[in-house]
């Protein structure tokens, strides 16, 4: 049997393989590349770039839970001009996708970050985060689908890249939103930014994160990334990205079978930061274990459970 093909495709973005990094968890790569071979990545995205600087939420930022941690980071960066300046030339000189991933605090910036990068042919695509829960304004435009359809649509116009919307979970119901990234002109769009939470020093009587509330990540938020993951696969005809608690090959396996045709490695950076440069060559043997020839045999090939029987 021939090695199998594990090359993927988000509406007109093509990867060499399903594995990406998560925004915020990778930085710029340069921090990375003592511990993995950026050749072995489908794809890499970011840190979160802004229009203009951001200086973050108040510390601590970051605290450990249960399987998990919380983090409270609030889109700390040097803005759009430092990252091109500064990041830009040495990330597209990686032999991997690159992904941009922005945010903005208006219809019109994300129409104006789109429109910037739009020059740099290298670029492989735009994330649109719409969905971080730790800042003011960013999170109201994932929770409704007007808003959702009106900022994509903005990314659209301005730029030939393909788009991907970044979506949370902090809502009753996804799927209308994911229908208005798709509505809105996204390619694919990514299931699930961080569900936002808490933690709380009982003796003091205080919360630990400056900020108060943070977004919770890891294995802990699995489960409901696969749900969230089935249920628009189930109903919106729309590439996803699985996101949330992946740390070994298992987890890359039950998001493409529940409907992910890629993944993000996000916290388990932090603990394993080989993690993601070694996921494909294990996804590759995987499959070559199992005889299955194509990555596409495995894609939302989960079974329906047979009603039972007396």
């Amino acid at each position: 049997m021939s090695e199998p093909s594990v090359q993927v495709q988000l509406g007109r973005l093509v990867l060499k393989n399903p594995i990406l990094t998560a925004s915020g968890t990778f930085g710029y790569a340069r921090e990375m590349s003592p511990y993995l071979d950026f050749r072995e990545l489908g794809g890499l995205i970011p840190k979160t770039v802004t229009l203009e600087p951001r200086l973050g939420n108040p510390p601590p930022r970051t605290v450990e839970t249960p399987s998990g941690m919380l983090n409270s980071i609030g889109l700390d960066n040097d803005g759009l001009d430092v990252f091109i300046e500064k990041h830009l030339e040495y990330l597209l000189g990686l032999e991997t996708a690159i992904i941009a991933n922005i945010a903005g605090r208006s219809v019109e910036e994300y129409h104006t970050m789109a429109s910037r990068l739009a020059p740099f042919t290298g670029l492989a695509g735009i994330e649109l985060n719409i969905s971080c829960p730790n800042v003011s304004g960013g999170v109201d435009f994932g929770t409704n689908p007007d808003a959702t359809e009106k900022v994509v649509r903005a990314a659209r116009q301005a730029c030939d890249l393909p788009i991907i919307a970044k979506l949370t979970p902090n809502i009753t119901n996804i799927v209308p939103i994911a229908q208005a990234a798709r509505a809105g002109g996204a390619d694919a769009v990514s299931l699930i930014n961080t569900i936002q939470g808490m933690a709380v020093n009982w003796r003091a009587r205080k919360p630990i994160l400056g900020n108060v509330l943070g977004g919770l990540s890891g294995p802990a938020i699995k489960p409901v990334a696969l749900r969230i993951v089935y249920q628009v696969a189930r109903e919106v005809d729309i590439p996803i990205i699985g996101v949330g608690g992946i740390s070994n090959i298992d987890d890359v396996m039950e998001f493409l079978v529940t409907g992910a045709t890629a993944v993000q490695v996000g916290t388990a950076s932090f603990f394993n930061p080989s993690l993601s440069g070694n996921l494909n060559q294990q996804l590759t043997e995987l499959l070559a274990r199992e005889r299955i020839s194509s990555i596409q045999d495995v894609i939302g090939s989960l079974r329906p459970l047979k009603p039972a029987t007396c």
